[in-house]
């Protein structure tokens, strides 16, 4: 009966559960998708300030850092491209579960002290915005610029089509993205923005984000951040 099936099933309708587990998360405040323990998963771990790579404690550049700096100064993540952080990208973007995008803001922007002035995102080209219906970059950038109470702006455009980023290593990431990137508005001025994040759902070698920093810092931008939900050792090869 219909009332049998009510009293059975609505204390699990009623009462939060956490993503992960499953388990009653009704006593965690932390986070509205996940429970305490399943949040330590999320636990950052010491990283380089500067390019965002795993180190043994926290430091602001590394080895490679001081040698041959990148053109941002700081880049902020969530973890690495491993579970459970790489499952909820993957279901985001090839699931068309956008609404991920919400939970792991949230998350990027508790690990952000010193936020940007303005947050962008990396562009898709329009045909694959088309086929996904959305950029979940931008999705980021807009929900992060929410949690941290700031101005989120739409300032690169995709001016061609690429080949997948994946797989390919890091010259040839180079070489891939080679005037792939424009400004939208070739009037932009940095004065009221000398401080600017670009947000991207995954950094691997930084080829792409490498690319918008150049655009931004010819046009006079000081300070250049770098958020992503994982940044992830690039490939061998």
């Amino acid at each position: 009966m219909l009332s049998d099936w009510l009293q059975k099933h609505t204390p699990r309708l009623v009462t939060p559960q956490c993503h992960l587990c499953k388990l009653d998360k009704s006593h965690s405040d932390a986070h509205p998708r996940w429970c305490d323990s399943c949040l330590n998963l999320f636990e950052s771990v010491p990283r380089c300030q500067r390019c965002g790579l795993k180190t043994l404690t926290i430091v602001e550049q590394c080895g490679q850092c001081l040698s041959q700096p990148p053109p941002w100064h700081r880049l902020y993540c969530v973890g690495d491209y491993t579970f459970p952080t790489a499952r909820y990208i993957q279901q985001m973007k090839y699931a068309d579960k956008f609404w991920f995008a919400r939970d792991l803001s949230k998350l990027l922007a508790s690990r952000i002290q010193h936020p940007a002035t303005l947050i962008t995102s990396v562009p898709l080209h329009w045909t694959r915005y088309i086929h996904r219906g959305f950029n979940q970059s931008q999705l980021l950038a807009h929900y992060t610029a929410q949690e941290l109470n700031i101005k989120n702006a739409v300032l690169f455009r995709r001016s061609h089509s690429t080949p997948s980023q994946q797989g390919l290593t890091k010259s040839a990431r180079q070489s891939n993205l080679k005037d792939a990137f424009t400004l939208r508005n070739t009037n932009f001025s940095a004065i009221d923005y000398p401080h600017i994040a670009i947000i991207d759902d995954v950094v691997t070698t930084g080829s792409t984000v490498y690319q918008l920093c150049q655009l931004l810092l010819e046009v006079g931008v000081k300070r250049i951040d770098i958020y992503c939900i994982c940044r992830t050792p690039e490939p061998s090869g």
